[in-house]
């Protein structure tokens, strides 16, 4: 009798152990559609969702490649976009915002920040390219867009050549939703770049320069270039 029970209670437990398996693995399939939903949200394909995202970084990092992606993706999300940029930047071009490979998307130039915000109350996205060289206003020029519902997207960079914290982007990235640091690699080792090294003699702290004036190091790099120029 005892025998009999045991097989019984057997094949009931065979019965339901694959439902339950099946229950577990159909929760985590919702649970992960789930994670996957919110990270869409996040990064911005819904309209309405104000934040800021800051992509800072040293130069020829890919910072402007980075920003054109997302602005692509939400244009491509039919959401309206506009990107601005300071008035100063002309290295490749006067109007559109190109990332050193050359990946291009226009924009409209502008002298100070408060000029985003009377430019851009119908749009659903604003990137800012070079943000480093905008005014300290605009950290409440981001706020309010983001506070009205509208995704901004800002790329800067954190440092000037001397290893300073440069601009608006401290405290934008004090005040952002999200905060991306990318990096380049060091021209001299490989490794991971810390800074923008000037190569060029001056000590003026805004100068627009390509390869020919700056090369990304890092931090060991660095220290030894500064020692070597003391010599």
């Amino acid at each position: 009798m005892l025998f009999l029970q045991m097989i019984l209670k057997m094949k009931i437990l065979s019965l339901v152990l694959p439902l339950i398996a099946e229950f577990i693995i159909n929760l985590q399939l919702r649970f992960k559609a789930h994670i996957m939903t919110t990270n869409d949200t996040v990064h911005g394909e819904k309209r309405g969702y104000g934040r800021i995202e800051v992509i800072c970084g040293s130069m020829f990092s890919g910072k402007t490649e980075e920003l054109i992606r997302r602005m692509k993706r939400a244009k491509f999300a039919k959401q309206r976009v506009g990107i601005f940029k300071p008035s100063i930047d002309t290295r490749y071009s006067e109007d559109d915002v190109v990332s050193h490979d050359h990946n291009v998307i226009t924009s409209t130039p502008v002298d100070s920040s408060p000029a985003i915000l009377l430019l851009s109350s119908d749009l659903d996205v604003v990137g800012i390219d070079e943000a480093q060289f905008f005014d300290e206003g605009l950290v409440n020029v981001c706020n309010e867009l983001a506070n009205r519902g509208t995704r901004v997207i800002v790329a800067g960079l954190d440092m000037d050549y001397k290893g300073v914290p440069f601009g608006p982007i401290p405290a934008l990235c004090a005040v952002a939703d999200e905060v991306t640091k990318v990096h380049a690699i060091c021209v001299r080792c490989g490794a991971l770049a810390y800074i923008s090294h000037r190569i060029v003699p001056g000590d003026r702290r805004v100068l627009i320069g390509e390869q020919q004036e700056y090369e990304p190091l890092c931090r060991d790099c660095y220290e030894k270039a500064m020692k070597e120029a003391k010599h």
